[in-house]
């Protein structure tokens, strides 16, 4: 069964006698004036909701968003540099030993006696003072 858009059997297009479907893109002005229809109630919705938006929040939104970004990259590089410090044979050990001396020497220095330790504690409580409240 052929229906007057189909092609026959010979690759040849079937006649039609109606004006409709000789013209296979349709009428194309009617078209463009449709488009530009949509278009232009698009637009117009776009331009109200945009007008709706505090610009002055979306600066803070930005800026929050940023250093998210920011974090996420950073610890995507820092991870890569440890993962190709880890490949190292040697490397590794020797950051842990060095980790274990940066602590020790650190514990070694205010934690030795109870005069260091109280002075660290009134560091920390002054600390987060400031940055708490």
């Amino acid at each position: 069964m052929t229906e007057p858009s189909e092609v026959n059997i010979d690759a040849q297009p079937v006649e039609s006698s109606t004006a409709e479907n000789s013209n296979p893109f349709g009428d194309i002005g009617n078209a463009a004036a449709d488009f530009k229809e949509r278009y232009s109630d698009i637009l117009g919705k776009v331009n109200n909701a945009l007008d709706g938006v505090n610009w002055d929040l979306m600066g803070r939104i930005g800026k929050s968003v940023g250093i998210f970004v920011a974090v996420i990259l950073a610890q995507i590089l820092i991870k890569g540099v440890l993962d190709t410090i880890n490949l190292l044979p040697v490397v590794p050990g020797l950051l842990e030993l060095l980790g274990l001396v940066v602590v020790g020497n650190w514990s070694w220095s205010n934690l030795r006696t109870s005069s260091k330790r109280e002075e660290l504690v009134q560091k920390i409580n002054k600390v987060r003072q400031e940055y708490l409240g």
